[in-house]
């Protein structure tokens, strides 16, 4: 599964059951539906866990943040997958940003380095 557009990529490695996200996330609301799906999809493929790689993410809005925010409560609710997240402490924003998802989801691997 891809989403591909002019400023971000979403990849969706089912054999690797990793999630990769790339580019800038700058979209508002309702635009950010189609990658919502595509998480809840890798979700409800039910891997033992389940990789949001963000080590590319040059960018994440508010909406985008609260896209992840409402995956990470689906992943919470349903209790399905283990979720680890990958980032990188070269882009600011996510070493503080991820940390709350590790807040909705207390059992989720945060791995920002």
């Amino acid at each position: 599964m891809d989403i591909s557009h002019e400023d971000y990529q979403v990849h969706f490695d089912e054999a690797t059951a990793t999630v990769r996200c790339s580019g800038s996330f700058r979209l508002h609301g309702d635009e950010y539906k189609p990658v919502l799906d595509l998480l809840t999809r890798a979700a409800d493929a039910k891997p033992a866990t389940l990789t949001l790689d963000v080590r590319e993410l040059q960018f994440l809005n508010s909406s985008g943040i609260n896209t992840l925010s409402k995956f990470v409560l689906q992943v919470r609710k349903h209790g399905a997958s283990q979720v680890m997240v990958l980032g990188s402490t070269r882009l600011p924003w996510q070493e503080k940003s991820l940390k709350n998802l590790q807040r909705l989801l207390p059992t989720l691997t945060l791995d920002v380095v």
